[in-house]
């Protein structure tokens, strides 16, 4: 097999894994790759096709790490569906700390709760921490 297909092959194998990852650096390894490949099918030696893919995957590297450091994550941009979601409160654990446990989906969970309240109060979940949430009014 030509060696200008393997790197092709190795190219598409580390773009189609970084579909699953989401982290762009497969995806900066596979370009390098395509990019060794096309140099190996323009005739570039072997040193020459690892240079170009090694230098190519530095400098992408570099500007993944300098596009994720530009964004850094925001806490209310989370995937967690409890954010928001409404609980009543069912008893106190320990009122003078603010701990109590909440009624959500069906069943008990302790909480921390962030806000003046009482028994029965409906209350909605800014965020939990090791299987307690962190509860407060609905702002």
């Amino acid at each position: 097999m030509a060696a200008y297909l393997l790197w092709a092959i190795a190219g598409f194998v580390l773009i189609i894994a970084e579909l699953v990852t989401g982290t762009f650096y497969l995806l900066v390894l596979g370009v390098a790759a395509l990019l060794a490949a096309l140099v190996t099918f323009l005739g570039g030696d072997v040193w020459v096709q690892v240079m170009i893919a090694a230098a190519a995957s530095v400098f992408g590297v570099y500007l993944v790490n300098r596009w994720r450091a530009s964004r850094p994550v925001d806490a209310q941009s989370t995937n967690d569906l409890n954010i928001g979601q409404s609980v009543v409160v069912e008893s106190w654990t320990d009122e003078a700390s603010g701990m109590a446990r909440v009624k959500y989906r069906g069943t008990t969970w302790d909480a921390k709760v962030n806000a003046p309240a009482k028994l029965n109060d409906v209350l909605y979940i800014h965020s939990h921490e090791n299987g307690v949430f962190k509860i407060g009014s609905k702002t």
